[in-house]
């Protein structure tokens, strides 16, 4: 039975649809992390969690890239490991440094830590020729360096940490007090959800008009394999949270096309050479636009819209890919059976509160169209939506039609109705 080191893992979905696709297959894991107690013990029904049925949980300080190469030896040396693999943005470039030291299946590391510093992206794709938005560096607490950035770039603009995810602290400034109040919010933030301290740096970008798209790719040996492409939906109160997303787009096949030809041409200009990769990119008016490239599965349940759509998991294909085996196609069921479009809605507060219902969830639930549904239990404090951190809930829905299943998913979320407790003093 092959072997695989998981290193931390995100709490969401890919928590539970990762170590399901390794089970799938038949793989045994040892789940790597620095602190237990941040992942759940047992799933919503009094099952144990996923991330639980491993081979075994070690504790080492992964947020230590030497800490957790020590550890991985040591795991190595008890049971030979096959693969090193990660779902958590934080902990990407630790899972491919672990993956080469080990001589075991991975990207190149140092093409891992490009796609995973915002900046550096920005920069390796400058040098490679491929368009992007305006854009400067500056230190978070130097008021005239940012003032001297956001002349270069001009407004309106877009305020981005280097090192952080989910639209963490994204926000349009549209004047320089709006900058200046969201460089504040972001110099406050000096330490991210896994206690990794920041890069105390700003990108400033410009502004582009357009919708939001992203490509979804696999890679051995160099050879890209696109899969598809998905759209995506913003809104909450940054206009940057992600509201729902739709597989495939619905697209022109040359809009396709160009969109295809910008992610793989970005992917192979960052050297990312192995693994899956969720290509994010803005469609303007002068062509397609990289806003992000990270090396791993796409979130938000996009995976899921791929595998009903298409019969491909990419969850299983990145476990394929870290073992070094070459991803097999699906075994399909006739074209007339498969939905032609699945769709994810997101449940995005607008309020602060404590949650004490949400009405109208069975009866999404118990929709035909809907293959998967879940909400925030009563009790959950919820905040305004400024980041992909903040949802109550999602509902997936698979439509025959090539365009039918975001209009659903949309119509189904729009009859829940969610009620708010009185938030308690600080």
């Amino acid at each position: 039975m092959a072997h695989l080191l998981l290193v931390e893992s995100w709490v969401g979905a890919m928590g539970t649809l990762l170590p399901r696709a390794l089970a799938d297959l038949g793989v045994e894991f040892t789940f790597l992390t620095r602190r237990p107690e941040h992942y759940p013990e047992s799933l919503p029904d009094g099952s144990p969690h996923p991330l639980r049925r491993g081979r075994a949980v070690v504790t080492a300080e992964t947020n230590d890239p030497a800490g957790a190469l020590d550890a991985a030896r040591r795991i190595h040396a008890e049971a030979p490991l096959d693969g090193v693999l990660t779902s958590c943005d934080y902990y990407l470039s630790t899972a491919a440094r672990i993956a080469c030291e080990l001589g075991l299946p991975g990207p190149a590391p140092e093409a891992v830590e490009i796609a995973c510093g915002k900046a550096r992206t920005r920069a390796m794709l400058d040098r490679a020729g491929i368009a992007g938005p305006r854009h400067a560096i500056a230190p978070i607490d130097d008021r005239a360096a940012l003032r001297a950035a956001a002349e270069t770039v001009g407004f309106p603009l877009v305020v981005k940490p280097t090192d952080l995810c989910a639209g963490m602290f994204v926000r349009r400034a549209d004047d320089w007090a709006t900058l200046e109040t969201a460089a504040g919010d972001l110099r406050r933030f000096e330490v991210n959800a896994r206690g990794q301290r920041r890069d105390p740096v700003v990108l400033l970008e410009e502004f582009l008009d357009g919708p939001e798209f992203s490509v979804e790719s696999w890679i051995r040996h160099g050879e890209i394999h696109t899969v598809g492409v998905t759209d995506k939906s913003l809104g909450g109160a940054s206009g940057f949270v992600e509201t729902g997303h739709m597989f495939p787009a619905d697209l022109t096949d040359e809009y396709r096309a160009q969109l295809v030809t910008a992610a793989e041409a970005a992917i192979n200009a960052i050297g990312l050479d192995h693994g899956v990769v969720h290509t994010e990119l803005r469609l303007t008016a002068a062509g397609p636009r990289i806003i992000e490239i990270n090396p791993r599965p796409a979130g938000n349940q996009i995976t899921e819209l791929i595998r009903h759509v298409t019969g491909i998991d990419l969850p299983t294909v990145a476990i394929e890919l870290a073992l070094g085996r070459t991803p097999q196609p699906p075994t399909l069921p006739q074209a007339r059976q498969r939905p032609r479009s699945a769709a994810v809605s997101m449940l995005v507060p607008t309020e602060e509160g404590v949650l004490t219902g949400i009405d109208g969830a069975t009866a999404v639930a118990d929709h035909p169209a809907v293959v998967s549904s879940s909400f925030k239990a009563p009790g959950h404090k919820a905040t305004v939506g400024v980041d992909n951190n903040s949802y109550l809930g999602s509902v997936i829905t698979v439509s025959h039609e090539r365009t039918g299943a975001r209009p659903l998913a949309e119509q189904l979320l729009s009859s829940i109705s969610v009620t708010y407790a009185e938030v308690l003093a600080r």
